[in-house]
């Protein structure tokens, strides 16, 4: 079974910024993997000239089987709120996406709250740091059947604020810890392989940097193993868009 993790960037190129859905469905054939998982995901949205990225990217790999959770409802600069799932399907939104080509047998959302203050955050090139609001944040659990049997699989994009995600990946990891099974959990986690490895006590699929995208200094897009599940020949790959690189790994279950 082949698993790749991708920032997509909402499909955008980073040097000019502008959307390249050419590119986007380049990228997810190249990617040829048989479940992917997808942050920074756009549906609908003006900036994206109205496209459904999840669907574009089943058509591409063949994935019968997907879902878009929306993390924010809405576009930026207008209508942008917190998602409750209750949305209508063609509305403008932004989330994560997972897709399989395997059956999937069951789903899970699990809603991992922002911070409910502006934090302090410095940035480069700022000498104070800088009041910031941070975002609602989702994860989707797909119960999976692949041709070497069941394995749960988690796709999640946590917050940017440090000490927060600390508590989203600890508390994502406790809604999932009645899984059975195999488990691969997998996104952009915005913190170190070691740091994700404590906090969930789970292990590296692939060791690769992933950010920023020409060269990548720091790995915070992971694929994380638990049970009877190995990982083989894994690699970060630069792709026709977004500002990481997708992270892809060939798993087994044992």
């Amino acid at each position: 079974m082949r698993v790749a993790t991708f920032n997509i960037l909402n499909g955008r190129v980073p040097t000019d910024q502008h959307v390249d859905l050419a590119g986007f469905r380049d990228a997810v054939s190249r990617l040829d993997c048989d479940v992917l998982a997808l942050q920074e995901v756009d549906h609908n949205q003006h900036r994206s000239d109205h496209a459904d990225l999840t669907a574009i990217a089943a058509e591409v790999m063949d994935a019968p089987d997907h879902r878009f959770v929306a993390a924010l409802s809405g576009s930026p600069g207008a209508t942008w709120v917190a998602a409750t799932g209750d949305e209508q399907p063609d509305a403008a939104a932004y989330g994560i996406a997972l897709l399989s080509r395997f059956p999937v047998r069951g789903w899970r959302v699990v809603r991992l709250a922002p911070v409910p203050t502006r934090v302090p955050m410095r940035f480069k090139g700022q000498r104070r740091p800088v009041l910031v609001r941070d975002e609602p944040r989702v994860a989707v659990v797909a119960d999976i059947e692949s041709p070497e049997g069941p394995v749960t699989v988690v796709n999640t994009h946590l917050s940017f604020i440090d000490w927060w995600n600390r508590r989203q990946l600890r508390h994502l990891v406790a809604s999932v810890c009645d899984q059975d099974g195999p488990l691969v959990l997998v996104g952009d986690l915005n913190m170190e392989p070691e740091r994700a490895g404590r906090l969930t006590g789970m292990r590296a699929a692939v060791s690769e940097p992933t950010f920023p995208v020409d060269s990548p200094t720091q790995q915070i897009d992971h694929v994380l193993l638990r049970g009877q599940v190995t990982a083989g020949v894994g690699e970060a790959l630069r792709l026709p868009v977004s500002d990481h690189r997708a992270l892809r790994v060939d798993l087994s279950l044992a």
